[in-house]
Parts: C-alpha cells; structure tokens; sequence
C-alpha cells in the first residue's frame, strides 16, 4: 500500500475529520480491519509525514502532488487564518511537496508563530524549492524576526531560486518594520542593492528572476541611494528588466538614468519601456525632454506610451504642449464613438490641458472641454475639474446664479448620481485654486454653497420620475469631501448629520473625514454613539473599519474603551483593525482576540474548488466592447477561482459597468454600486501566489489584505508593484484588444465558465 493509498484510507475511515470522535460509528465487523488500517497508517505516517523539526532536514518526495483531503486540511486552514499544531506539523512532513504547500500556507495565514518554523525550512530543507517558498512566506509574514535568516540566505546561497526569493521578502519586510525597528531599513535596503549588484556582474547574463525581483524589492524597501545600480539595468538586453528599471525609477522619482531614458522613449522597440520611460521623465521634473515627450504624445503608435506620454506633460507644465494636445483632442474628439477606446485617451488630455492652462481662461480649451463633457453626459470628472482650473468663473456661470445653480446641481444628484459626482468633485476643486485667481473668494463661496444643496437635496422639494432606480446617495461621499477642502467651521456639524445615514458608504466617508479633524471630545463621543450600528452591518464593514480608524487617532482613554467592544465582533477584519490600533495606542496587546475567521465556506465548497485543481476552467467575459477570454487559475488560487464561478454562474456580473479605467494600468470591474465601494455582501481571503502581474493578469481587488469580494481587475501591462500583494487568479488569454479598448461606463453582459479536463500542471497547489 503506497502512502497515498494510506491516507485516503485513512480519511476514509473518519480518523481526521471534523466531527468529534465520539461521534464516530464502526460496525463489529469492520473494526478489527479498521484498527489494522490505523495502526499501518501511523506507522507509515512516521516516515511519511513526519519528523523531529530540530534536524537537518534528509527527506525524500513521496508525492507528486498534495493528496486531496490532505489540501482540503490545508486550504480550510488558510480560508480560517488558522494557524495550529496540525498546518505546523506539515512543515516536517517527509514529502517535499506537502512541506512546500504547506510553507506557502504558512505565508498566507501570516501568524508570527509561524516564522521560527519557516526559517528552518530555509537554513536546513534539503530541497531548493521547499526553501524558496519558505523565503516567500516569510515575505508574506513581513516579520523583521526573519531578516537575519533571510540577509544570512543572500550571503551564502548560490540557487538563484533562492536568492530571488530572498531579496523579494527582504523588500516585503522591509517598509514593515515595526516602530522602533526603522533604522534596520536601511541596511536591508542596502543587502537588496548588494543583490542587484551581484547580478549586474554575473556572466554570461544575470538570472532574470532575480533580476525582477530585486527590482520591486528595491521599490519597496524605497533605496532612494540606489538609482544608478537599478538605472544601470536599463541597458539590459530583455525589455521586461529595462522596463521594470523604469518602473522602480519612476515610483522613487529617481533621476539616475534621465540620459539614457531620454533615448528609449524615442528608440526602445517595446512600447512597456517607452511608456515607462515617459513617466520617469514626468516624474522627475525632467523639463528637457519636453519635445520628445510631446512627440510620442502625438505620433507612438501604442495607447499606453501615448497616455503616459501625456501624463508626463501634465507633470511637467510646459505650456508648449497644451496647443498641440488640443488639437489631437479635437481630432479625436470629431471621430470619436463608443465604440473605440479613445475616450481613454481624451480624457488623459483633458486632465492634462487643466494642469498645463490653470488659470489662463483658454477659451478654446474650456470650449473643447464642455463639448467633451456633454458628450459623454458629464459621467467622467477630468473633464470638469480641468475646466474649473482653467476657468473657474465660466464654470460657475454654466451652473448658473444663486437658487438657479443650487437647483441645477440638486435635479443632476437626482437624475444620475455619477455625473452628480463628477460635479461634485469639480466643485471641490475650487478650494485648491491658487491665491491669485481672481475673486477665489467669492467663487469659491459660490462652490461651497452647490455643494451643501447637493447635501440637503432630500430636502429640495424636487420630484423626479425615473424608470431606474438613480441611487443619489452614491454621489454623498464625493460631495462630503469635496465640502471638506474648503475646511468650513462647520464641518464637524455637517459630518456628524452623515454618520447616521442609511448607506454605509457615506457613513463609513463622514467617519473618515471626522478622522482628519484634530482629536475633538464632541467627534470622539460622536463616533462612539455610531460605532455599535456600524459593528451590526452585515453586508459591507466599511463603516465600521472607519470609525475605528478615526477613534484610533483621538489618542484617549475613552476611545480605546469604545474600540475594545469591537473585539467581540464576529467580524475578524474588525477584530484585527481593533487590535492593531490598540497596540498603537499603547492600550494592551489583545492579539489573541483576533482568533480565526468565521468562513462562510463548507466542506462541500473546498471540495468543489479543490476539484478544479488540473483542469483547464476558463471565462468568456462578454462586454459592450467586446469578449475576452480569461483562463483561471485554480491550482494557484482555489478560493478566489471558486467564488469568482459561483458569482459568475448565478449572472451576478451581467449588467455591471466597468467602474475604473487607468490606461496602461487597469480595468476594473464586479462592483454592483458602480462607485468602486460595492460588494457581494462579504469578504473573501487573499490567496497570495507566485504567479506575477504580466500584462493581461487578473486580481481580486481590494481595500486592505483579505478584504476581497467581487471587484476584479485586469492589468494593461506588467506591474510587478502588485506582485504578492494581490491575488492573481487568471490570466486573459483571448481578446486583449478589447481589454484595451474598454473605457469607464462599458457594460458586462455576461460571463460564462466552462471547465474542461485538462493538461494543467497541479505540482504547486
């Protein structure tokens, strides 16, 4: 009997099951066989499974893959955050691939108590892979316990598995540092620059794994004194290291490699290179590539240099390029249909067209602008905010004067909620005008007073009669800021009102805002008063989050008191903000109250997606544009795989509008508000993986680890920033044509799975 043959008999007969053992039932005439099938079991389970974790680790593979109830055990202990004797006891396990499985378990999970085990699969396992993925959970972990072991890896190892893997959780770690442990930083961020280095001089070539890597890593651990080892990989002969250079050169804002990016704008045969060497040059103020910026604007033949060359331009503020873009914005304006992304593209240009004519008045661009804007029934806010920087007092006087304006903006929150957004935020922009505009005061004024009938419009006597549901409430949230910028002395006042509204949104916005306020008694009692509806929310926790966010900094004993009732929350993302804010506060280390989640999972869902494992499952998203295939990826995230079906085959998708488009970074879809903050009514755990974010990948979005539910995204281009933080679960493999070509408001018609038997490898579950 193999041992695989062992421990299925072994689940079979109820031996490791989840129901108490007193439950267990044997007929007399089964038991003898039983007790000889258990009794072979631990025997062989002494050799198979496990060993003494304080030896040098001498394990052959028995396995090829994770038995199946063995990774239904594993998963259901990831999906709970569970992190026990049982998952701890499979870091020993005699099979490298069960001890691999379970080092990454370990990393998802991300318990401290976790991190002595991991760093002994990494000094001792005998097996490169199982010490790679101990490296990359212990990332996960972000625990400055496991630095040492990890700088210790990069001096001695040769496996470039390894050391890639190593450099990647030192720049996890690294930004993670707890207080008082900052200064470690830098050294870490030092040891990520000495591995970059090393590759640099490696011949024939360096490994490209941990070339990309360290990159991120250097990005992450923000090595501001590292711009020319990563600039000095601009030269690389693979256009992916000369684009991730770019990458991490642009998010530091590091100017080290200006001259030779200057040359790739214009040369570089890959347009991912062009375009990141156009938001290099943007974001270090680089005003000498001015013309060449303008000129891939205008002539580059891909979308994505186009849009980033445009958005440098913005950064740079060089009027010489405002009459040229409006002109391409004309033209693309007179050809425009929806049909065709180019919507993408004029709207980058219209934002661009506000930073560059602030205040000049340009009446051609405020024309072209308020064409743009009507167009497209005011559903995008560039356009607006960019007319307000150019002219503010044509703007106003579009709306109209006094009652006349504030009825216009009241009938637009009624009729349709998102261009009552884009207003909105439009009228936000007035507070940022700068002091020499001219009657900033008054006009200012003006937008404060829009704004606050957009607030009260329940109360405008208006009727509007609609066939649709308008949903106005979905624009509060833009409007309560938009109200803050101007800082009025009432602010407080008006927040308050909105803390005890209906929809969570605005709650959870006006608890935010109050948060920014200085700590104030009335705010900290006004919090405290909301805080036990919010922990009764069932469907978003949204409000909740925030209102503790905004007790955690009033810094006072009776606010910690109101934050400790939230670690009785069934919640555990309420629990773990909880604690994690009284540790802050210097209130007491309740961590073991975060406990485990209360997975909405059973044994028949791990079942269910533990099956897909090794087929082929794929998507046909069907859009107003046009479909696109997704191939998903079970073997690397079962969970997320699963719950994207199950909401794809009961049609939870069809009709829901592509909510976020960033040209040359995302689409983002799966929200049923529409405003970015929907869900499907709870919260799904990340399923961090190695698979990384190439162009056409597809992630679960989120707003904070393990807070995943329906929102999707799809990537235009690599962006290895997101690279084990988000977890990937498919991958476009058909259509990315029409991803491109998607813009804001483009509809999901339908997205139909089909899963077939396949030839997908299922070595890494």
């Amino acid at each position: 009997m193999n041992p695989e043959t062992v421990f299925s008999v072994f689940y079979r007969v109820g031996l490791k099951t989840n129901e108490p053992l007193k439950t267990m039932r044997f007929h007399s005439s089964s038991c003898a066989v039983t007790l000889v099938v258990c009794a072979l079991f631990f025997a062989t389970a002494a050799n198979v499974f496990c060993q003494r974790r304080s030896q040098v680790l001498h394990n052959p593979t028995y396995f090829t893959s994770v038995p199946r109830s063995l990774l239904i055990q594993i998963v259901q202990a990831e999906d709970e955050r569970r992190w026990d004797k049982d998952v701890r006891d499979l870091l020993s396990a005699r099979s490298a691939v069960v001890r691999e499985r379970a080092a990454l378990a370990a990393g998802r999970i991300g318990n401290e108590d976790s991190v002595a085990d991991l760093i002994n699969l990494l000094r001792h396992d005998d097996e490169m892979n199982v010490r790679a993925m101990a490296a990359f959970a212990l990332g996960e972990v972000e625990s400055a316990a496991a630095a040492e072991a990890l700088l210790g890896v990069l001096s001695s190892a040769r496996e470039p598995l390894l050391r890639a893997r190593a450099v990647e959780a030192l720049g996890k770690i690294a930004p993670a540092l707890p207080k008082g442990q900052e200064t470690r930083a830098p050294l870490l961020g030092k040891a990520i620059l000495e591995a970059l280095k090393v590759e640099s001089q490696r011949r024939p070539a360096p490994d490209r794994l941990s070339v990309l890597l360290g990159l991120t890593a250097a990005l992450r651990a923000k090595t501001a004194d590292g711009g020319p080892v990563i600039a000095g990989f601009l030269t690389s002969s693979d256009p992916r290291i000369r684009a991730d250079a770019a990458n991490t050169l642009a998010r530091l804002k590091l100017k080290d490699g200006n001259d030779q990016l200057r040359r790739l704008l214009v040369s570089d045969p890959d347009p991912v290179v062009r375009a990141n060497a156009a938001r290099v040059l943007g974001a270090t103020d680089d005003k000498v590539s001015v013309k060449a910026l303008l000129d891939r604007a205008l002539e580059d033949r891909d979308s994505r240099v186009r849009v980033s060359a445009i958005r440098a331009l913005g950064a740079l503020k060089d009027p010489i390029a405002s009459a040229p873009l409006l002109e391409r914005g004309r033209r693309n304006f007179s050809k425009f249909n929806r049909e065709s992304g180019d919507l993408n593209e004029l709207l980058e240009i219209a934002a661009t067209l506000g930073r560059l004519l602030g205040g000049t008045g340009n009446a051609a661009a405020f024309s072209w602008l308020r064409q743009l804007s009507s167009d497209i029934a005011r559903l995008a806010p560039e356009p607006e905010i960019a007319s307000v920087r150019i002219s503010p007092d044509n703007y106003l006087r579009e709306l109209g004067a006094g009652a006349a304006a504030k009825r216009k903006a009241q009938e637009t929150i009624l009729l349709d909620w998102r261009a009552a957004s884009s207003l909105a935020q439009a009228l936000g922009e007035f507070a940022a005008l700068p002091d020499s505009t001219k009657n900033k005061k008054e006009l200012g004024l003006q937008a404060e007073n829009i704004l606050r009938a957009m607030l009260d419009y329940k109360n405008s006597g208006l009727t509007i009669n609609t066939l649709v549901a308008v949903h106005s409430e979905y624009a509060i949230p833009d409007a309560l800021r938009a109200l803050a910028a101007f800082k009025p002395k009432d602010l407080a006042e008006v927040l308050d009102k909105h803390l005890r509204e209906s929809d969570v949104i605005i709650r959870a916005t006006a608890a935010e805002l109050l948060g920014e306020l200085p700590p104030d008694e009335a705010n900290t009692r006004a919090l405290i008063e909301v805080l036990p509806e919010a922990l009764q929310d069932r469907e978003l926790n949204d409000a909740a989050l925030a209102i503790l966010d905004s007790l955690g900094k009033q810094k006072s004993a009776r606010a910690n008191e109101a934050i400790k009732t939230a670690l009785d929350s069934s919640d555990y993302l309420v629990r773990r903000k909880a604690v994690t804010l009284l540790k802050a506060n210097a209130a007491g280390d309740f961590s073991s109250r975060i406990g485990t989640v209360q997975t909405r999972n059973t044994t028949v869902d791990y079942e269910r997606a533990i099956n897909r494992i090794g087929k082929t499952v794929t998507a046909i998203v069907t859009t107003s544009k046009g479909a696109f295939t997704v191939q998903l990826l079970p073997n690397d995230a079962p969970l997320n795989v699963d719950n994207f079906v199950e909401l794809a085959k009961r049609r939870y998708f069809a009709g829901i509008t592509v909510h976020r488009v960033v040209p040359n970074f995302v689409i983002q879809d799966g929200d049923p508000r529409g405003d970015g903050n929907g869900g499907p009514g709870y919260q799904i755990r990340c399923e961090i993986n190695e698979v990384p974010y190439e162009r056409g990948a597809v992630g679960m979005a989120l707003s904070g680890k393990d807070t995943g539910g329906s929102q999707w995204f799809a990537t235009h281009s690599p962006q290895p920033h997101l690279d084990g933080g988000y977890t990937v679960f498919g991958k476009v493999i058909r259509g990315m044509d029409v991803v491109d070509n998607i813009v804001r408001g483009d509809v999901i018609n339908s997205i139909v799975i089909k899963e077939t038997a396949g030839r997908v490898s299922n070595r890494r579950q």
